[in-house]
């Protein structure tokens, strides 16, 4: 039998691309209901360009994806592929479980406590220590993606902290 921690795949899937779309709507409907025909046709077009660019970013924030690719950690958000990252396992140092704040929220996005987050929905949420920084990924997995990096990364001490005390 194969060992459980010899690979990792998790898709967290949340409503994230369907409020992108749902704001789109509201957005260009408020705008077509609200103002008068003559400065309509003029706000319709201001409104246009935003929503086509939210309906085309909500296809890129329907779930995460947290993979193992080998020798490096693939986090990427879809089904359109446009965001996403890879972490080797050999630059990881350090690995807790952690919280995002309310002020984080979701996407991609630097953190006021420093740091990049990649997160779909919920705060729970992985904390990853590299040499060029912190990324905290969002999971509703943490305990099994934190064993996983950990059993993964040989360099990180068995004496690690699993909970982040700054939760």
């Amino acid at each position: 039998m194969a060992n459980p921690l010899s690979t990792y795949q998790h898709k967290q899937r949340a409503p994230l691309g369907l409020l992108l779309y749902v704001i789109g709507w509201i957005a260009a409907l408020v705008t077509i209901l609200t103002l008068p025909e003559m400065e309509r046709d003029v706000a319709l077009l201001a409104v246009l360009l935003p929503c086509s660019l939210v309906f085309a970013l909500a296809p890129a924030f329907h779930f995460l994806m947290v993979r193992d690719e080998g020798e490096r950690l693939r986090v990427a958000f879809g089904p359109l592929p446009l965001f996403k990252t890879e972490i080797a396992y050999r630059e990881i140092t350090a690995v807790e479980l952690d919280r995002t704040t309310l002020l984080d929220g979701w996407g991609i996005h630097m953190s006021l406590r420093g740091g990049w987050v990649w997160n779909i929905w919920g705060r729970d949420c992985v904390k990853i220590t590299r040499p060029s920084g912190v990324i905290r990924i969002g999971t509703n997995d943490p305990a099994r993606l934190a064993e996983f990096l950990k059993a993964r990364c040989p360099q990180l001490s068995s004496s690690q902290p699993t909970n982040s005390q700054s939760a």
